[in-house]
Parts: C-alpha cells; structure tokens; sequence
C-alpha cells in the first residue's frame, strides 16, 4: 500500500536558472542602492580633500581636525607648520587638516573675501539673507 502512494505522487519540479536569478535580486538591488547613495559620495568626499590638501599654500587659513585654527607659515611634503596666535607656531600632519577657511591666490590676494558679497548686500539684491532678515526682524525693508 505504501509503495502504490509513492509512486502517484509527482516528481519534483527541476529548479530553473532563473529561479536562482530572481532570488538575488533583491540583494542585488539593496548593493546598487547602497552603492549610489553611500559609497560613491564618499568616493568624491575623498578624493576633493585630498585635491584641497594638495593645493595648500603659505597663507592660508586652515582648521584642522582636533579644532585649531591657524595660518599656514610653511609646507612641507607630509607636515605643515600653522601659527596659531603670535609667535605661536605648531607642526601638523598634512592629512589632518579638516578645511581651508582663506585661501591665498599665487599673487597673495585672499580668494574667499572677493567671492563673498558685501554684509547687506543679500537684502538689497533680494537673496536668501535679504529674506530671512526681513522675516526675523519683523521690518519690510523696500
């Protein structure tokens, strides 16, 4: 009696290609996301600090990653020397500066004080900061 049974019942389906296929999918799909959302931006994070690390000059305005601000005296290959206050002047590691605040052109003129508009001149021209202050100030500056 029990032979008879196993023999009516049917034969396992094969397993197909694409039933392999589809069940990566997802994980798949879940790499690509992460892929385009965490590791590309990343990618460009580091690769524009290391740009800004290679374009530091003497004069420059730096801020590295322990908090110091200071103006960059003298660059070597792997240390840069910062004066911090007066005749205060400290050896940092190349790789741990966080930002440049200034930058000096080649001909000694601060690139970030030409980009800068004019305090106020945002409220003249309507901008953002025009905005935003006649929002908080409560005032309708025309």
């Amino acid at each position: 009696m029990l032979i008879s049974t196993a023999y009516a019942q049917a034969a396992p389906a094969a397993p197909s290609a694409m039933g392999g296929l589809e069940s990566f999918l997802p994980l798949i799909l879940i790499f690509v996301i992460f892929y385009f959302l965490l590791i590309r931006p990343q990618q460009k994070k580091m690769k524009s600090h290391k740009e800004m690390l290679g374009t530091i000059r003497k004069g420059d305005r730096i801020v590295t990653g322990g908090g110091m601000l200071g103006t960059v005296t003298k660059v070597e290959d792997n240390e840069i020397t910062i004066e911090v206050a007066e005749n205060v002047r400290v050896k940092v590691i190349r790789a741990t500066v966080a930002d440049v605040l200034n930058r000096t052109e080649p001909g000694g003129t601060a690139k970030s004080d030409e980009a800068k508009p004019a305090q106020g001149e945002g409220a003249a021209k309507g901008g953002a900061a025009g905005f935003l202050g006649k929002l908080l100030s409560g005032k309708d500056k025309t």
